[in-house]
């Protein structure tokens, strides 16, 4: 592999063509695009290759804001004890409908949702942040989402 030497001098002195023999080959760079991929999340089980989650590019997906919001009004909903979490099943890793399960009516009554922070660290990856209020009192709720098999599936879901 030929290296190339950078040099002070000034490009105009090897635009003679007999010089073009001796002047340092030009490489040109192709600029990637760092491309990292998720490994879906399986809480500690053990899948067989066939059963295992498909990773889903985030252009492939419903547009994520709005989802989010969908999504959270729903989560909010159940756990005020106005919506079954059997609607979300399809949305939620079985261990997050789990927990969705035991907090469902837990809050007296219906936040209001303030803001959504969102990031996407990976493609096909979401984590976002949503502060809700409760009559006096502001609750952050974290909630991690990945693209699986065609759809956002929530694989994290915290109220702080």
């Amino acid at each position: 592999m030929m290296q190339l030497i950078s040099s002070t001098e000034d490009p105009a002195l090897w635009s003679h063509p007999v010089l073009d023999l001796f002047a340092p080959p030009v490489i040109e760079r192709v600029e990637q695009k760092a491309k990292l991929y998720l490994v879906p999340s399986t809480f500690g089980e053990e899948l067989e290759l066939d059963e295992m989650p498909i990773p889903t590019s985030a252009s492939d997906l419903p547009e994520l804001h709005a989802w989010t919001m969908k999504f959270i009004v729903s989560v909010v909903e159940v756990w005020a004890g106005r919506r079954q979490p059997a609607q979300l099943i399809r949305w939620c890793h079985r261990v997050i409908y789990m927990e969705l399960l035991k907090k469902s009516g837990s809050q007296k009554e219906i936040g209001k949702i303030k803001s959504i922070h969102q990031t996407e660290p990976l493609d096909g990856i979401c984590e976002s942040t949503v502060i809700i209020r409760y009559n006096d009192r502001f609750r952050a709720v974290v909630i991690r989402f990945e693209g699986v098999d065609g759809r956002w599936l929530c694989t994290a879901l915290r109220m702080l």
